[in-house]
């Protein structure tokens, strides 16, 4: 009797001694967008919050997103400016999609991994369950371009001429955008509908076609 006490004593003392746990990642949510936009500048203003969480390298996550956005951009303090209008809700999935890539673990889900280099290969280990794999960074979509323009995008543009059928035309950074209905000297909203190299088709929003 007197062995089995000193055996749960012994235990108790081993428990006591173990650490706590520092953290716990059932609540690890990405921070909401603070994003707001000014002319064809996207800000997001709480951008270094956002890589606090995911405990990445700010410059690390903001290549990820010029890339994947198709947009020149930089580091401003504490938030980052794209040079082009860019919808929250897209920045958000390309977010979500450098943590899938480059933050959960495939094996447990947690987001407690870091990432390291063998040779030429990066590796995401995880600190959780020891798991260790090659990031398998998925290629854009065909749909996005390096000029930031794809099909459903929203964009503002001033119609300069009139085409030959008398559809409105301007210039959006590399492109030709045609826009039926749209009159030369207006500043219009259109949806991109189509990309044919260099030139986008457009229709004017329900916002122009009422006024």
């Amino acid at each position: 009797m007197a062995v089995c006490e000193d055996y749960y004593s012994l235990l108790d003392r081993a428990r006591e001694k173990l650490p706590e746990i520092v953290e716990s990642h059932e609540r690890f949510v990405i921070p909401e967008l603070d994003v707001f936009q000014e002319g064809k500048i996207t800000v997001i203003r709480n951008f270094i919050d956002i890589t606090d969480i995911l405990r990445r390298d700010p410059e690390h996550v903001l290549q990820f997103l010029l890339k994947e956005l198709g947009t020149p951009g930089n580091l401003e303090g504490r938030r980052v400016v794209f040079k082009s209008k860019i919808s929250q809700s897209h920045i958000a999935d390309k977010i979500q999609a450098y943590t899938d890539t480059f933050v959960i673990c495939s094996e447990c889900g947690r987001p407690d991994t870091k990432m390291t280099k063998e040779g030429r290969v990066l590796v995401l280990e995880c600190e959780a369950c020891g798991a260790h794999r090659p990031v398998n960074i998925k290629k854009s979509s065909k749909v996005e371009n390096c000029n930031g323009v794809r099909e459903g995008d929203v964009i503002e543009v001033f119609i300069s001429d009139v085409g030959k059928r008398g559809d409105g035309t301007g210039k959006f950074m590399d492109y030709l955008v045609i826009v039926p209905y749209a009159t030369k000297g207006m500043t219009v909203h259109a949806k991109i509908t189509n990309i044919s190299a260099k030139t986008a088709f457009g229709t004017l929003t329900t916002e122009e076609t009422t006024r």
